[in-house]
């Protein structure tokens, strides 16, 4: 792999796993395209993931590094015997909203070959319908009255909701960030704080689901150059900071639209071509 084809993969990573486009989809057209499908191309999304893990840790640092000071006063609070599931704290009840919404990514565990499958193969027809799913949820979030639920006020079951679409979300086409956002809202959570609710989320699940897949990735015997490796997560941590900042943005002005349009156009075109490629082989 060259240095510039890990650069353009870095910069579709960085731009497409925050917007809610789907990073996986848009990753496995160019690699379908460019003849890149496989293990080592599969390893090398992985690897951009982590990349734009680092983005999330950036923008969002002052709440996650409350989240880790409150984490060890609950410590505290367990060992002294003051602990309480009841408190109004929005540091120490986002760590509770978080594990609850990691809760049934334990169903979606045993799947992971499947998504893993649907995205390294020649068929980008399920691409093409998850895209336009996407666009569906686009669709619905932008239409609804925003919320005003926040760490304070949201419920365990708004979290199970985002959870849930957190585990669909590894299907091509499907955006995590778009799916989660867009769950965020249909519970009733402010725009702006499911996005921070939806981002953060992302950085457990998806480290962990990345560990598994490097794990398998290299047992099979997918190798990558160090240096395009290196180089993409660096772009792809660069680039997704910015449309952190875009996205972040684009929830407080309430407007997807934009968003909707583009995964529609770009799922009916997908399908098109897909379709296409099976009556020509």
């Amino acid at each position: 792999m060259s240095l510039w084809d890990a650069i353009l993969q870095g910069i579709i990573q960085g731009l497409t796993e925050f917007l809610p486009v789907s990073s996986s989809g848009h990753l496995s057209l160019y690699q379908h395209f460019t003849g890149q499908s496989g293990e080592a191309a599969g390893l090398f999304s992985i690897l951009l993931h982590l990349g734009t893990l680092i983005a999330v840790f950036i923008a969002f640092w002052d709440t996650i590094w409350g989240m880790i000071v409150e984490f060890f006063r609950m410590l505290g609070d367990i060992f002294t015997g003051k602990f309480t599931f009841k408190t109004t704290d929005p540091s120490r009840r986002m760590i509770f909203m978080l594990v609850v919404a990691l809760l049934p990514l334990l169903g979606f565990f045993f799947l992971r070959d499947w998504y893993t499958s649907l995205a390294s193969d020649n068929d980008i027809i399920v691409e093409g319908i998850c895209f336009l799913a996407t666009a569906g949820l686009l669709y619905l979030a932008d239409h609804l009255t925003p919320g005003r639920k926040d760490a304070s006020t949201m419920r365990a079951r708004d979290a199970v909701l985002v959870g849930v679409m957190q585990g669909i979300a590894p299907l091509p086409g499907l955006s995590r960030s778009g799916s989660t956002i867009s769950a965020g809202i249909f519970a009733g959570l402010g725009r702006e704080f499911a996005v921070a609710f939806s981002f953060i989320l992302g950085i457990p699940a998806v480290l962990g689901a990345n560990i598994f897949e490097v794990k398998d990735a290299l047992e099979e015997g997918a190798q990558i150059d160090l240096l395009p490796m290196l180089v993409g997560m660096v772009v792809a941590a660069v680039v997704g900071f910015l449309a952190i900042k875009l996205v972040r943005w684009l929830a407080r002005s309430g407007n997807f639209k934009v968003f909707t349009w583009y995964t529609a156009i770009l799922g009916v075109a997908t399908v098109t071509v897909g379709i296409i490629e099976k009556f020509v082989q």
